[in-house]
């Protein structure tokens, strides 16, 4: 059976190539607002070729999108998982990660400390942007738009 052919019966859509070459795509989502764009991103990162995507989210993540809706493996944080699988992690792979949180809380000296500190480990930040924010701050916290985060997605596999 065709690969693609095989998607569009699973109800994917067909990618652009198939190419010999797996990536393997892990989403970790937290108790942001920002899990609300995780339906999107999940049909963004599908539609690159080669790519297969599972998730690891947090119990107050799944208050922000209806996990039914996620067309890929979900695993539940209960048990803090995504530190778990950060501090196990390779780290000869990549690593991105998006902050997204309150300006308040962006602006204070802790976020930049942690944020320098993921980046002293290789990590890549995928930037926060400015905008209003759905708890009406005005500045930046919010996480980058999916378009930004998938051509960034693209760009560390083209390398891989």
């Amino acid at each position: 059976m065709e690969p693609e052919a095989a998607e569009q019966r699973a109800g994917v859509s067909a990618r652009e190539s198939v190419p010999s070459k797996r990536f393997h795509v892990l989403v970790g989502v937290t108790g942001s607002v920002a899990a609300l764009k995780l339906p999107l991103l999940l049909s963004s990162l599908l539609e690159i070729a080669g790519v297969d995507v599972q998730v690891v989210t947090t119990e107050s993540a799944k208050h922000f999108y209806n996990a039914q809706e996620i067309p890929v493996p979900l695993y539940s944080d209960s048990d803090e998982w995504q530190t778990c699988v950060v501090r196990a992690w390779d780290l000869r792979r990549p690593v991105l990660f998006c902050p997204a949180m309150n300006t308040a809380m962006w602006e204070h000296p802790i976020t930049a400390q942690q944020v320098a500190k993921l980046k002293e480990f290789g990590y890549t930040e995928i930037p926060c942007i400015q905008k209003r924010l759905v708890c009406g701050d005005e500045g930046y916290g919010a996480m980058a738009e999916v378009w930004t985060i998938v051509e960034k997605v693209k760009e560390v596999l083209e390398r891989s």
